[in-house]
């Protein structure tokens, strides 16, 4: 049977800054969970789109889907804009979003299907605010009830 070398004072010292610095090194944490304005911002760039697609396929319809377009782009602006305030994007990405993936929407031809089209994606858009409100800060819930207010009243120009 072998007997271990004696501990020597630089040993000690060496086994005590590896244990101070393993117990002073930060754990990694939980990258925070995704931003609910983010996917109101998307839903309003989709909703925008659509608009747009239906002012240029249906012309009896092209004011009031380009007002829609116009109010929606303006709300997508906001809510990104509040998106990358509270989380601003890294230096190697720029602050618009990243081009989506999805193909640009098609517009229904026909008149009352576009309608009904402009319809549902608003109603959506309002009852999805609607269900963030409550979740978000007071600074953010009057932002994100103006939003579903206007997707209201979008919502009353095309009935």
């Amino acid at each position: 049977m072998s007997v271990p070398p004696p501990l020597t004072r630089r040993a000690l010292l060496v086994a005590t800054a590896v244990a101070g610095l393993a117990a002073c090194t930060p754990k990694p944490t939980a990258p925070p969970p995704p931003d609910p304005l983010a996917a109101l911002a998307a839903r309003a760039r989709a909703d925008a789109a659509l608009a747009n697609a239906i002012a240029a396929a249906v012309p009896a319809l092209a004011p009031n889907a380009s007002a829609v377009a116009t109010a929606r782009t303006e709300h997508a602006e906001l809510l990104q804009r509040e998106v990358d305030r509270e989380r601003p994007p890294s230096p190697s990405s720029s602050s618009s979003p990243a081009p989506s993936a999805t193909p640009a929407p098609s517009a229904p031809a026909d008149q009352v299907a576009a309608v009904k089209a402009l319809v549902d994606g608003l109603t959506a858009a309002r009852q999805e605010a609607i269900e963030v409100v409550v979740g978000v800060p007071r600074y953010r819930a009057g932002m994100v009830g103006s939003v579903a207010a206007g997707c209201a009243s979008l919502v009353e120009v095309l009935a």
